[in-house]
């Protein structure tokens, strides 16, 4: 995984940890009312913008010292929060999981092994790591090799029930079914990328001699490839799978390179595809067909992988707005709390969780955002961002958030191209949100005082392009904000600084600025 430099992360560390609750003396001796009458105003007039004439906003901003209310409107309705949602499941995961949790994916003896034949089953068993790569799955077949086996008589078996078999979340739309930040969800699977994408394929296309070149990453026959698209003198191209199907079908005009995310059918199928291919490049051969079910009580184990810490996996998660791995980690926790790799029970763990650090207004249908029916107010998020802060895991899922105008990838991430150069750069760390009609930022934020405070901007059901200025307008002006000087320019953002508009994530578009 691509990581900041050195001297990065240790900022972000120590920002963190003097974000970090405890005995601490504000900046500026602090007085209740100088400052806040003039933030009321301005945060007023900003959401006077003509586009909210319609919409829903909530917003309320706290001292994260004092637990004063600063700022609140609508704090208690319950707002749509896309991807706001994952501040709680990220969290919920840290508490329950711990930082140092991995997913193992491991390769069992199913049979009896005589020389090099194994006699009976070869079992590949996952428990949901998204980071699992062609390489990985490579690297389990050189271990199969390794053990001596060269024939295996019987099937390869592949073991998804560590997750139930619902592939899809609660209310996701039909539309988003072959979008790869919808793909489907099990305990086995497999990421194309480093950003660990999993359950997606890469499909690029490119004009070579006047023809439609198609490759996919990783390599794999797993996808059935009809390319119906012809050279051009520009690249107007639609890559997109068949519902309910393995079949991509690419239509248009290519002149340029163009590349598409691609939601898989089936994970399960599509890793073990993968895995078999692996075992036949490591002279490993099965006789059998690839089948699903349960590895039998005591086969033994052939080979191993770990995935990277949860710790770690927060960074590529939260910076990038990661929906697959929102989801994994939910049933990952039911499947730790309850024995119950599912939806519900995932959601029971970071439910509870929220509702025991000050989130009461919630409603949870999936772990990322995605649904639609998924509901926070504005107040319970500033209440459960200000209660983590005691945590002994907040240092680092504090990193994890993304920071507002760092250029570096996985540092700003989805803030990375907004508020720059502005105070609130390298300040404020929050999560974005966004859906069509919906937009949503929470976080925190040092004011120019020293002093730091937790705010929720939730924006929802305008008909605009996305408002998001608005949110950073807020985020600028809490960055300004001074209970000892006064502040009064509260100008719309100038060219460099403006958010980008979207009705989705910017990362889940892939972009270059995101």
């Amino acid at each position: 995984m691509r990581r900041t430099s050195a001297s990065l992360v240790a900022g972000a560390l120590v920002a963190a940890l003097a974000w970090a609750s405890g005995p601490s003396s504000p900046a500026v001796a602090l007085d209740p009312t100088a400052g806040v009458a003039d933030l009321t105003q301005d945060i007023n007039q900003i959401l006077s913008d003509s586009r909210l004439t319609i919409a829903r906003a909530g917003v309320v901003v706290k001292s994260a010292q004092t637990g004063e209310d600063l700022y609140a409107t609508d704090a208690g309705k319950l707002l749509t929060p896309a991807s706001n949602t994952k501040l709680f499941t990220s969290a919920a995961a840290a508490e329950t999981l711990g930082l140092d949790y991995r997913f193992p994916t491991t390769v069992l003896n199913a049979g009896r092994k005589a020389g090099s034949v194994l006699t009976g089953d070869l079992v590949l068993r996952g428990t949901g790591d998204p980071t699992m790569l062609a390489e990985d799955y490579d690297a389990l077949a050189a271990q199969v090799a390794k053990a001596g086996v060269k024939l295996v008589t019987g099937r390869l078996v592949a073991d998804d029930t560590w997750f139930d078999g619902q592939r899809l979340g609660n209310d996701w739309a039909w539309d988003d079914e072959t979008a790869y930040y919808a793909a489907p969800i099990s305990a086995l699977t497999a990421s194309p990328d480093r950003d660990y994408d999993a359950g997606s394929v890469i499909v690029a296309v490119s004009a070579e001699d006047g023809k439609v070149k198609v490759t996919a990453t990783p390599p794999t026959d797993y996808l059935e490839i009809v390319n119906q698209a012809t050279t051009g003198n520009e690249t107007d191209v639609l890559i997109e799978r068949r519902h309910g199907t393995r079949t991509v079908v690419i239509t248009g005009t290519v002149a340029d390179s163009y590349q598409e995310w691609v939601a898989v059918d089936d994970p399960t199928a599509y890793a073990s595809t993968l895995f078999r291919a692996a075992l036949k490049k490591h002279g490993v051969k099965v006789l059998g067909p690839t089948v699903t079910g349960a590895a039998p009580e005591g086969a033994g184990e052939l080979a191993r992988h770990e995935s990277m810490t949860l710790g770690e996996l927060l960074v590529p998660f939260m910076k990038l707005s990661n929906n697959i791995h929102a989801e994994i980690l939910t049933k990952a926790m039911g499947r730790k709390a309850a024995n119950q790799g599912t939806w519900a029970a995932g959601l029971k763990v970071v439910t509870d969780f929220a509702r025991a650090n000050g989130a009461q207004v919630i409603n949870m249908r999936d772990g990322s955002g995605l649904s639609r029916r998924d509901g926070f107010s504005p107040a319970s998020i500033a209440q459960f961002l200000t209660a983590v802060r005691g945590k002994p895991w907040f240092p680092t899922w504090y990193e994890s958030l993304p920071v507002a105008g760092n250029a570096e990838r996985f540092v700003g991430g989805t803030l990375r191209s907004r508020m720059r150069n502005t105070p609130a750069a390298d300040n404020v760390r929050a999560k974005t949100g966004s859906l069509t009609g919906v937009t949503a930022l929470s976080g925190y934020v040092t004011s120019a005082d020293g002093e730091p405070l937790v705010f929720s901007i939730m924006l929802n059901q305008y008909l605009s392009a996305s408002p998001k200025d608005i949110e950073d307008q807020i985020a600028v002006r809490l960055a300004r904000f001074s209970r000892t000087a006064a502040t009064a320019d509260v100008s719309p953002l100038r060219a460099g600084q403006a958010s980008q508009a979207g009705d989705l994530e910017c990362s889940w578009l892939k972009p270059a600025e995101c």
